[in-house]
């Protein structure tokens, strides 16, 4: 028997937490000024999984829902007590849910296999070697 990989996902007070079973179909850095405004920080890392594979296991959370840079809308669930982004929906891949690599509190969580939105990108943040870089979006995958 194969062991299932399960993470949680906390907001900053814990009042809202995610259970994210198996392993993420991707970590990828966003450099987009949306993502920027989002974080307070120069870009954003997301951990997306499988639908299915990510259930709330504690509290409720709020939404906010607004147009992405790519052209469709991202819902984004956030604490309504600390007001932490803990996770969305992007319409563009609806199998997929976004987590905010943060809120696992793991500093050994595997680095980003891509930098997305790199023409928004800060110039002196430097990249870690080998990273595929997209200008925007990069092109879908099976």
């Amino acid at each position: 028997m194969v062991a299932t990989s399960k993470r949680i996902a906390a907001c900053a007070c814990s009042q809202l937490q995610l259970l994210c079973m198996g392993q993420p179909r991707r970590v990828s850095m966003c450099h987009c000024v949306d993502c920027q405004r989002r974080t307070g920080s120069v870009f954003s890392i997301a951990v997306f999984y499988d639908r299915g594979a990510v259930t709330v296991s504690k509290g409720a959370a709020r939404t906010f829902t607004r147009d992405s840079a790519s052209g469709f809308p991202v819902t984004f669930h956030f604490c309504g007590t600390c007001g932490s982004n803990v996770f969305w929906e992007p319409a563009r891949m609806p199998h997929l849910i976004g987590v905010a690599i943060g809120a696992f509190g793991d500093p050994g969580f595997p680095q980003p296999e891509q930098s997305v939105w790199t023409k928004d990108k800060h110039a002196w943040l430097t990249l870690p070697d080998g990273m595929p870089a997209f200008e925007v979006n990069p092109p879908p995958r099976a």
